[in-house]
């Protein structure tokens, strides 16, 4: 699927522009909330196709010089040594990859912040590598009561204890490498602090998904119920905005439920009502950047039978239980959805049932379907992206791209020289070969020069795809599922 259903470059302009008078509208300083990810958004370029993954990203880019960035981390996430499931890399490890990448770009990091700080032995650690590494650090502390308790927070006793953030310019945006990591709690304990000083500053939020002026079961917003169905999110109407302006917005439970709490603490330190509703603390502009609605319907069905596969996946690896897989299958069944909508999925099986082998298909973007599947020298994904490659390539399918006089010597190296137990080659093994090969071989770089086309296919493998075949898919663009069954009987599967 390579269909456009949302336009980019409106999205930076409208994006950017709407947070711009949301600072102006506080005065000195506004205190962003960036909920989700700031780059490598994949889920919202899935699901809005033209949406670039890094266009958050770019959208800051274009206020560079406006806007600071705060990394908040809760401290008993960095105790609990938590890890980012799509990274496999610790919070802590995650900060230093995020300040890295702002940097990379031209965007300053202020500061880092340690949420719920009580002197844990791993956060006071890595305190102390930040501080080594001249990155300003604060501590902000466990208030009793929160959030519920406004009284109490909003005192000396309460907010008053957490130190003051130094910010320099007019937009700090709020991140952080996980959820449950203190971002609203950070905002809330700056706009005190700094109303006791005198500064005019205000807080939003911002959030890709719900998208507040779609209806409640548009399928890009029941997408993210599927993408957030292991944190039980729920999709409702915000009561809030329709009481107070008689408008239907769609906002998730979370934000709705501590909305009043959260508007209590605001009256509080500003001594006035600030927002009417949490669709008001939002300034997502997406909504209005869909130029084709039914692309980004179909995108978005695609999506929700994705994370279903997920989750089937995840629960064979007891990382998520039952109810998970079936709050997916009820909403697809409630939005009439099946997995026969990816193409793939049955092709492999199908080519499976055929040669008692596991097996990949991919559907390229011309509705082509191609097959692999595991042989003496090649795993059932790099056995697919070599026929895939051929079929964009206009190359005849009888023709082999690597002979086994090219993939036998890179088995001997992996198994006599390094000790490794599958002689088969993974994908990134195949594309490196046929890399080599095309400096020689005119087939194998007309094949390389297709790899592009791979960018928006869909494939499913019959098994479970190792870690090394799905970073390679992830870096092509090529949207993969699996069943939840493992190649071997192994007990212990290597990552």
């Amino acid at each position: 699927m390579n269909k456009i259903g949302f336009d980019n470059e409106k999205y930076l302009s409208m994006q950017s522009e709407h947070i711009r008078e949301r600072v102006d509208k506080f005065g000195d300083k506004l205190y962003l909330e960036f909920g989700g990810k700031l780059f490598d958004d994949y889920h919202a370029s899935r699901v809005l196709p033209g949406f670039a993954p890094d266009s958050k990203l770019q959208m800051l880019l274009k206020m560079k010089d406006e806007a600071e960035i705060v990394i908040v981390i809760n401290s008993d996430a960095i105790e609990q040594c938590k890890m980012r499931g799509d990274l496999g890399i610790t919070y802590d490890m995650d900060v230093l990859r995020l300040i890295d990448a702002f940097r990379e770009v031209g965007l300053y990091v202020g500061s880092v912040c340690l949420t719920q700080f009580a002197d844990q032995k791993l956060a006071k650690k890595f305190e102390r590598t930040l501080k080594k590494l001249d990155i300003k650090t604060y501590r902000h502390y466990p208030i009793a009561g929160y959030p519920y308790d406004v009284d109490g927070i909003v005192s000396e006793n309460g907010l008053g204890k957490n130190e003051y953030i130094e910010t320099s310019r007019r937009l700090v945006i709020v991140t952080a490498p996980g959820p449950g990591s203190g971002k609203m709690a950070t905002c809330i304990s700056q706009l005190y602090h700094d109303n006791k000083r005198g500064v005019k500053s205000g807080y939003a939020k911002f959030e890709t998904f719900p998208i507040w002026n779609l209806p409640l079961k548009h399928m890009v917003n029941v997408a993210y119920e599927a993408a957030t169905a292991d944190l039980n999110d729920v999709n409702m109407i915000d009561p809030y905005h329709l009481e107070a302006y008689g408008v239907s917005t769609v906002n998730y439970n979370r934000d709705v439920e501590i909305f009043p709490v959260l508007n209590r603490l605001f009256q509080k330190i500003y001594g006035e009502e600030i927002y009417k509703s949490p669709t008001d603390m939002g300034v997502n502009m997406a909504g209005n950047c869909i130029v084709d609605d039914a692309v980004c319907v179909e995108a978005s069905q695609q999506e929700i039978v994705r994370r279903y596969f997920a989750a089937l996946v995840d629960r064979r690896n007891d990382k998520v239980g039952d109810a998970v897989v079936a709050k997916l299958e009820f909403l697809m069944q409630q939005n009439e959805i099946t997995v026969s909508i990816r193409k793939a999925v049955a092709a492999a099986r199908d080519k499976q049932a055929k040669t008692n082998e596991p097996a990949c298909a991919i559907e390229l973007n011309d509705d082509t379907i191609v097959t692999g599947k595991t042989t003496r020298l090649l795993g059932a994904v790099s056995a697919m992206l070599l026929n895939a490659l051929k079929t964009l390539a206009g190359i005849d399918d009888k023709v082999m791209l690597l002979s086994p006089s090219i993939i036998e010597p890179i088995q001997r190296l992996k198994t006599v020289h390094l000790g490794g137990h599958n002689p088969r080659l993974h994908s990134d093994e195949i594309l490196i070969a046929l890399s080599i090969s095309a400096v020689t071989n005119p087939v194998a770089a007309l094949a390389m020069q297709a790899l592009a086309g791979l960018k928006g296919t869909e494939c499913h493998s019959t098994v479970i795809l190792s870690q090394v075949d799905v970073n390679v898919l992830k870096k092509l663009g090529v949207n993969y599922t699996a069943d939840p069954i493992y190649q071997t009987k192994k007990l212990y599967h290597a990552k």
